[in-house]
């Protein structure tokens, strides 16, 4: 009896971890993966750090991102936080 009530104690502690930390780790890491695929010149982000932009290069490594008329920084795609406005929409995205 001691054995089966810790067996299903270790079971369900299990289950617990995995769908309160695993399974939405997952969904987040798809969710910015999808994020990322939809970024094409023109789109504009904002980066995790607040700064919006919009991108004018994209590479796998790198963005190039217009803060402001002829200032292009370079961010790594994982900066990227959510996309504002996709090319050809004029309302923004949320």
């Amino acid at each position: 009896m001691q054995n089966l009530s810790t067996f299903l104690f270790l079971a369900l502690a299990g289950a617990a971890f995995y769908f309160l930390i695993i399974r939405p780790g997952k969904q987040r890491q798809k969710a910015q993966a999808e994020l990322l695929t939809s970024i094409a010149p023109g789109t504009e982000i904002m980066t995790t750090a607040g700064v919006f932009g919009r991108v004018v290069t994209v590479s796998e490594d790198v963005l190039g991102l217009e803060i402001a008329p002829g200032v292009v920084m370079r961010i790594l795609p994982a900066a990227v936080a959510r996309v504002v406005v996709s090319p050809g929409d004029e309302s923004p995205v949320d």
